[in-house]
């Protein structure tokens, strides 16, 4: 039984995030937060599974090895039939960094707020990393489509441009059937290939009776708002296409700082970046005593890089 200075009877108060009664009155609610965490950076990230991701447990970079096409010849009768060598390559892709969302909240706002203000911030936090990422690697996939091959006597990446292919959706349309033809010229796999677009471009297409209706083979929906295939992609609308000049910008990623202005779209295959990732999405939480408050960190550790050029299209204004 405890008094305060005025003599009146403390209360004993049931801290729902200790563990057993004792030690940090937060530790169980920190793993719901990181569940919750990773759960929606997963959630929100639309490139993660669209691309090459290899984990590493140390150190700072990862090979991928690219490898060309093998070669052919007629056999002449009685002739010694030899290895032909394939072309080989590789890239190395380097960690970035530690990119970090930090947020802090103090002891009386979170008392005095009347709804729960930590798993609210906590989910921000995910949602920022998860934009970032989606960011680095999309604009990775752009820069893939302006690159040179990797592979001597392969081919390098593809922009396809037009003034209207913002506004135009006939202009985006023909602009993807010419992308499948680009990409079947170059040999790339049909297998796995894919279509990024905009918001506005993704609903424009969904209202191109053309491309959604059923007696032509398409599927989608006006009513739904949705749209299925064009051109044999898959059509994945994500806001984190970037639009901007990121060339100097200190939130992207070394290998994606460029600028992506007059970009509309991105074709590709999933061979065409490589993701190496150090440490996964994780949140880290502290207690400052002195600041009264607790400290919220969510953080991640993973470098990006072009993979195969051929296997990548931009589609642009200009």
């Amino acid at each position: 039984m405890a008094f305060d200075a005025g003599g009146v009877l403390d209360s004993t108060v049931s801290r729902i995030g200790q563990i057993n009664g004792a030690g940090d009155p937060l530790a169980l609610f920190l793993k719901v937060f990181g569940g919750e965490t990773l759960a929606q950076f997963e959630k929100d990230t639309m490139f993660k599974d669209r691309h090459f991701v290899r984990s590493i447990s140390s150190g700072k970079s990862a090979q991928f090895p690219v490898i060309g096409r093998a070669s052919g010849q007629y056999h002449t009768p009685g002739q010694y039939l030899d290895g032909a060598a394939i072309s080989q390559a590789e890239k190395v892709i380097t960690i970035d960094g530690l990119l970090t969302s930090t947020t802090f909240i103090a002891d009386i706002d979170d008392a005095m707020s009347h709804f729960e203000v930590r798993e609210r911030y906590v989910k921000e936090l995910s949602l920022k990393l998860a934009y970032l990422f989606d960011r680095n690697v999309a604009g990775v996939f752009a820069l893939a489509a302006r690159a040179a091959a990797t592979i001597t006597g392969e081919a390098g990446g593809s922009r396809i441009t037009n003034t209207a292919m913002a506004t135009d959706v006939n202009v985006l349309t023909a602009a993807l059937f010419a992308s499948a033809q680009t990409l079947d010229e170059k040999w790339v796999a049909k297998e796995g290939r894919q279509a990024f677009v905009r918001p506005a471009q993704f609903y424009a297409l969904a209202q191109n009776t053309n491309l959604i209706n059923q007696f032509l083979g398409g599927s989608g929906s006006i009513a739904k708002g949705e749209i299925d295939t064009v051109a044999g992609f898959p059509i994945i609308k994500s806001t984190n296409i970037p639009s901007t000049n990121l060339t100097a910008d200190a939130t992207t990623s070394p290998s994606a700082q460029a600028d992506y202005t007059y970009t509309v779209a991105l074709v590709n295959h999933p061979d065409a970046v490589g993701t190496v990732k150090l440490l996964d999405v994780a949140l880290e939480a502290d207690r400052e005593v002195r600041r009264q408050g607790w400290f919220f960190v969510a953080k991640y550790a993973a470098g990006h890089g072009i993979l195969r050029p051929e296997a990548a299209i931009e589609l642009a204004i200009q």
